[in-house]
């Protein structure tokens, strides 16, 4: 079987599967004390309609949403990056600040939430800042081991071949982190989603976070599962685009297959 027929069933046993899902939520939903708690997929679909066709009021919302999580997203990725290469290419100081750095990456975020609501306010910031410290150590303790992990043989030759500090960084350094980086954006993307929604669950007045909070006061379970999906949704079309560069930045990498033929 070729490959295209492989990605093909793969594409349509995934189908099948969420089909299945949704018809068993469906017929087990018909019992009115399951509704009550997990919804109807019918009436999940029918807020969704109504967000974005009927009353499309769904789009402020969600464009605060995404707004909060991108700017999150981009600056919790440039500090983890610039602090990760910085305290990788620095063994002191490394050391002296590995133990806070621990206890920083050890501490519920989420506490933290109602601090970032004093200093930046109800609006965006607040949301942003909270988003920004769980993408940030995702980020910068896998450039810090990308880093660390270069291998001594090839810095090496590097030297040898005259490379000075600045070349070792761009063409040793960087090229070996950058896998580790794209490997830690498909969880920070999601991440960066969870620090947004929950600092607008916690306090604000729009946002999907701040729809499924209303939701959840008057008990509508389905206006829930409807957000849920919503965002469930938006997070994949994003972590899809960080494939995408990642295949344009690691073109440079051998595939899979043509390393088991070489």
């Amino acid at each position: 079987m070729s490959k295209k027929s492989n990605v093909f069933m793969l594409r349509f046993w995934q189908a099948a599967l969420l089909v299945i899902v949704l018809v068993v939520w469906h017929l087990v939903s018909q019992d009115r004390n399951i509704a009550f708690f997990f919804g109807q997929p019918l009436e999940v679909a029918k807020v969704i309609w109504k967000w974005f066709i009927t009353d499309a009021n769904i789009y402020h919302h969600l464009g605060i949403t995404l707004t909060e999580t991108l700017l999150a997203f981009v600056i919790g990725t440039v500090f983890g990056l610039i602090f990760g290469l910085w305290l990788g290419l620095s063994p002191g100081a490394s050391a002296l600040l590995d133990p806070y750095i621990t206890a920083a990456n050890s501490m519920p975020r989420v506490i933290l939430a109602p601090i970032f609501g004093m200093w930046f306010g109800l609006g965006i910031w607040s949301k942003v800042a909270l988003a920004v410290t769980l993408v940030f150590f995702i980020v910068f303790f896998n450039v810090y081991q990308g880093v660390r992990e270069v291998s001594s043989t090839l810095l090496d030759n590097a030297r040898m071949l005259g490379a000075n500090r600045k070349q070792l960084l761009r063409h040793v350094y960087i090229p070996s982190a950058t896998s580790w980086v794209f490997s830690s954006l498909h969880t920070s993307v999601g991440l960066a989603f969870v620090g947004a929604v929950v600092g607008e669950y916690l306090g604000s007045a729009s946002g999907v976070g701040y729809l499924i909070l209303q939701a959840e006061g008057t008990l509508d379970v389905n206006t829930v599962f409807a957000g849920i999906v919503v965002l469930t949704i938006f997070a994949l079309v994003l972590d899809a685009l960080v494939s995408v560069v990642e295949d344009r930045m690691l073109a440079w990498q051998p595939k899979a297959g043509v390393t088991e033929q070489l």
